[in-house]
């Protein structure tokens, strides 16, 4: 029967609440992808039976289980062929139990599914499992690691053997460590884990190793000399070889970490060939050590200050460009507010982790963060979901310190402002001196009145403390108009109302402003009168009474601009791609009056860039070209 690969990711999801599949993701060393097309659910299919999934949370207990006995072997392996007695003795009986264990992983792996890397699906056939194992490096080492040799040979010999080869061979062990190398990579990948204090902890287990390893085997030399006297401890311990385990190795130890670290002493020092020879090699490792431990340290450091170094670096260099072009002090003070701050709220913005995720979850965060905010500001009361949804997914948030200008006066109107946190100062300068118009605070808008009826902003607004602004595009926000007329009636008659309410200080500051709500009063006094005395959930009532007059404001109040040219637009002309930039008017008549205005010439044909011909203005949209002849 042909082997069954598995998905990965449904043994995940089924049975599991979020957070336990997350941690169970985090302690995966290699990355499970599910294969394209994958349905995760209840109805997934499962590992056959007798398979261990390798992220199975009982299995990844069995591992750091593991990870602590390679702790022992590492520990016991050099040991054991410096202090061959140990090995016979006291500690035998500790590394049976221990070859236990890893004999019965041996078996437990032939039942762990695999992830096949060129498909990213588990492979639960147990004979597939079984030569990938077998046939792999694997196997065998992990064999030759757990054969009690030494027992063995007592079996079939019938007494204990003491020569060098057992110690030797117990040195297999060692092979158990890439269990441990595992281990951190799989925490350094863990963002539950501070990836400082694991590579800290790595540098550290490595050097203990070292220092431990050599100690043993520097032992290992003098003990096995022909001379003990003429050893690097004979000379200093008489008859060191029958004395206490533990002070030959503290001996080894001592002189092992006073060489790692260069310091030299002179108290314990080669007396014979061999352990210069060992000596020589011992400082060449030490010296590549040594740079390993810098190097990672080094990087630790760093990577911790690389903000503040950026910081710095770009701190100055807003200084200089300052300095340069001569700008006023508050100005330069300003520019430094904002570049402290950029790198303050790095963490609340994280601009380059959004960048790099897909449109609908940046959507689905700014649905989160903004959507309550949108919703209950003055402009949007009462609109359908769907606009605030589409509105809300192409703003974008950004933070500005005390002190500093979000726009100022007399500006083109390119975006408006809600502040989502913080106030702002709205000022207004006349004759040189600036005025204090009012304050705005949290879920205000302002901007607005220079993006909807497309003048330059009356005012400068200024941030009043560190103020949290969502910025929405002027153009943004009138293509997602087009296609919602009933709540551009809503909109209307929420900025109307919003006029209405105005102060006084505002209103003496915008002249056409008092004119135009006087004419609105006159022409949609209905209208208004309505809207003021009812609640704003119910401005859905009387719309279609007063539809007409809210289009037309609306139109009105909110121009769509357009580009017209006095030409075929088949025809070659010197005009072709200038044109004329234009408000739509109100009507086809209109619209001819101002061609001819602007070329001189009368036309009665307006056609598309397309050649389709243009029958109704309201089919129009903002930027279209049109040709006029």
């Amino acid at each position: 029967m042909a082997a069954e690969t598995r998905s990965p990711v449904p043994l995940l999801y089924r049975r599991r609440s979020s957070g336990e599949i997350m941690r169970n993701m985090a302690s995966v060393s290699s990355s499970l992808l599910p294969a394209f097309g994958t349905v995760v659910g209840d109805g997934s299919p499962l590992l056959r039976s007798y398979i261990i999934a390798p992220y199975d949370r009982r299995y990844r207990w069995w591992q750091a289980f593991l990870v602590i006995l390679v702790i022992y072997s590492a520990w016991s392996s050099p040991f054991e062929l410096a202090f061959k007695d140990v090995a016979t003795g006291s500690l035998l009986p500790v590394d049976l139990v221990v070859d236990a264990f890893f004999a019965i992983d041996i078996i437990l792996t032939f039942f762990v599914a695999y992830l096949d890397k060129s498909t990213y699906l588990l492979v639960d056939d147990h004979k597939q499992i079984a030569v990938r194992y077998v046939t792999h490096l694997w196997f065998p080492m992990d064999l030759a690691s757990t054969l009690p040799f030494q027992t063995i040979y007592r079996i079939f010999a019938g007494e204990m053997h003491h020569g060098e080869v057992f110690g030797f061979l117990n040195l297999l062990r060692l092979w158990r460590l890439r269990r441990v190398s595992e281990l951190f990579s799989r925490l350094e990948k863990d963002t539950r884990f501070s990836y400082f204090w694991t590579r800290y902890c790595k540098l550290i287990a490595v050097t203990l190793f070292a220092v431990h390893s050599a100690a043993c085997f520097y032992f290992w030399l003098a003990i096995h000399h022909k001379i003990p006297e003429q050893t690097w401890i004979g000379a200093q311990v008489d008859n060191f070889e029958n004395r206490s385990i533990w002070l030959g190795y503290t001996y080894a130890m001592y002189w092992s970490i006073v060489t790692l670290t260069t310091t030299g002493y002179g108290d314990l020092y080669s007396k014979n060939t061999g352990e210069k020879v060992f000596n020589i090699f011992y400082m060449l490792f030490n010296i590549g050590l040594t740079a390993y431990l810098i190097g990672n340290m080094t990087n630790l450091i760093v990577h911790s200050a690389i903000k503040t170094f950026a910081m710095r670096d770009a701190i100055n260099e807003v200084l200089r460009y300052a300095s340069k072009n001569r700008l006023p002090e508050g100005l330069k003070e300003q520019m430094l507010a904002h570049m402290q701050l950029k790198f303050k709220t790095a963490e609340l913005q994280q601009e380059e982790v959004l960048e790099d995720l897909p449109k609908a979850i940046r959507s689905s965060i700014a649905q989160h963060l903004f959507h309550k905010t949108i919703e209950n500001t003055y402009l949007f009361r009462d609109v359908s979901d769907d606009l605030i949804s589409q509105l809300v997914s192409e703003i974008k948030a950004e933070y500005f310190p005390p002190k500093v200008e979000i726009i100022l006066q007399n500006e083109i109107p390119t975006d408006f402002y809600v502040i989502a946190s913080g106030a702002v100062d709205v000022v207004t300068q006349k004759n040189g001196i600036e005025q204090f118009v009012t304050k705005l605070s949290s879920k205000e808008m302002f901007g607005d009145i220079g993006v909807i009826f497309n003048i330059p902003q009356p005012f400068t607004v200024r941030t009043r403390r560190l103020s949290q602004v969502i910025r929405i595009s002027h153009h943004s926000f009138k293509d997602m108009m087009q296609p919602h007329n009933e709540d551009g009636q809503k909109i209307l008659r929420n900025f109307i109302l919003y006029l209405k309410g105005l102060q006084k200080e505002v209103l003496d500051e915008i002249p056409f402003l008092s004119d135009m709500l006087g004419d609105l009063n006159n022409e949609h006094s209905g209208l208004l009168d309505q809207s003021q005395e009812i609640e704003p959930s119910n401005y859905d009532q009387g719309e279609n009474a007063q539809g007409s007059h809210v289009d037309s404001a609306f139109q009105s109040a909110y121009p769509i601009r357009l580009v017209i040219h006095g030409h075929h637009p088949d025809l070659e002309t010197e005009d072709k791609g200038t044109g004329k930039l234009i408000h739509l008017p109100e009507s086809m008549e209109g619209l001819l009056m101002l061609a001819e205005k602007k070329f001189g010439k009368k036309g009665d044909i307006v056609l598309m860039e397309d050649g389709s011909q243009v029958e109704d203005l309201d089919a129009l949209r903002e930027n279209d070209h049109l040709y006029i002849f």
